[in-house]
Formats: structure tokens, sequence, C-alpha cells
């Protein structure tokens, strides 16, 4: 009897140290992972035609949005309610900085991204580019987006897109600090792009 109660404290004491194993490497990837850059290098082209890279989102906190011009309701409103909370955290201008990413680069050229958020914002700078390189962007954010047809039965006709209608926050190198949410309450909102600046 004596020597199955040890057998058995034996394993518990291994299976422990498994286990405590296991958590520990967990949390170094997390924190490896929190540690790096979000989502992936790239090179796209910017509203004013100039090249933009990933390199965009250092140097400041940022504001992502993706989303596309043809869309009805959510992105219109996201721009326009992330313009009035940018005012309100910054209103200089200097110390966060706001980012419209096209999912829908066929119909999103940079000159219409250009028209699209200058009317909306002077702050939010938009982004497109050729669509296998937006695609590899898309994913690398981990970013939900896919094209609807209007008309199910006419499959290569009129179009809308499905997409994540978060704004994801980075800090100013880069690393992914949190999501706004759609329709989330404004006061919350800005109170997370304060804490954004606050921490650089």
């Amino acid at each position: 009897m004596k020597s199955v109660r040890i057998a058995v404290w034996i394993v518990v004491l291994v299976m422990a140290g498994v286990l405590g194993w296991a958590t520990l490497n967990v949390t170094k990837t997390k924190e490896a992972m929190s540690d790096g850059p979000f989502g992936v290098p790239f090179t796209l082209t910017a509203q004013n035609g100039h090249p933009i890279t990933e390199q965009a989102f250092r140097g400041k906190p940022s504001a992502l949005f993706f989303g596309f011009t043809h869309c009805p309701e959510v992105c219109p409103t996201t721009l326009f309610e992330l313009d009035g909370w940018l005012k309100q955290v910054d209103p200089k201008g200097d110390k966060l900085q706001a980012y419209f990413v096209s999912v829908d680069p066929e119909r999103d050229t940079p000159e219409v991204m250009n028209q699209y958020v200058s009317n909306v914002s002077k702050r939010i700078t938009g982004i497109s580019g050729a669509p296998d390189k937006v695609a590899e962007v898309i994913k690398g954010y981990r970013v939900y987006a896919k094209k609807v047809p209007v008309d199910e039965n006419n499959p290569n006709g009129d179009y809308t897109m499905d997409h994540t209608a978060s704004v994801f926050l980075l800090d100013s190198q880069g690393r992914f600090a949190g999501t706004i949410a759609y329709g989330e309450n404004p006061d919350t909102a800005v109170k997370k792009l304060e804490n954004l600046v606050s921490k650089g």
C-alpha cells in the first residue's frame, strides 16, 4: 500500500513538473509575440501616391482601420468618429497617427482613397496597393475580409465586403495595444486613445 502511494505521488510530481514547464513555455512565447511589432512587413501605396511601409507605424502610436470606400455605414461612421477622437485626444496632431487600409484594392485605388478619406479627415491616411500585396497585409494583421456578391445569382457582378470592424491600436514601436470596437462608447474609445498616447 505504501509503495502504491509513493508511486502515485511520483506521478503527481512528474505531471506538475510537465505542466509547469508547458505553462512557462507558453508564457514566454506570448511575451515574445507581444515584444515584437504586430503584423507583417509590407510596401503599399498611400493616398498621395507615395510608397508606404510598416515603418509608418513606428515612432508614434497608431490607430489602424481596415475597410473600403463602397462601405455603406460601418466605414464612414468609424472614420468620422475616429477623426473626432483624434482631435479630442491629440488636438495638435503630433502624438497620434491614424490609417485607413483598404480591403478592396480592386476598386480603391490611391486616387479613390485620397478623395474618400480627404472628405472625412485630414488626420487619417488612406492606404491601398496591388491586390496580392493587400491580401498579404490583411492576413498578416489578422483581419477578416471577404468579398460578398450583392446578387447571389450573379457572383461576378457587383459586390460588397465583409470585414473586421474594429480599430487596431499600436504603440510607438508597432506593437499591438488593443482595439476599439465598432459602436464602442465614445468616452471609452477616447480613454483608450489617451492611454495609448500616455504609454507611447
